[in-house]
């Protein structure tokens, strides 16, 4: 069964997502320590989470 073009745009979303922390990873060595903290408390506290991303698409409503 072929993906509808939103299915595709979402996919198309999760290959952005893979290419901005990929550009994070590159710059994290680049960053003092607490550059790196700070970096990882926003992280933290971004909403929506990866991980409430993956339950939304897990769940079954």
């Amino acid at each position: 069964m072929p993906l509808s073009g939103e299915a595709i745009r979402t996919m198309n979303y999760v290959d952005d997502i893979s290419v901005t922390l990929r550009r994070i990873l590159a710059v994290l060595p680049s960053l003092t320590e607490e550059e790196r903290q700070r970096v990882s408390e926003h992280i933290k506290g971004a909403e929506p989470s990866y991980d409430s991303v993956i339950a939304a698409v897990a769940s079954k409503k």
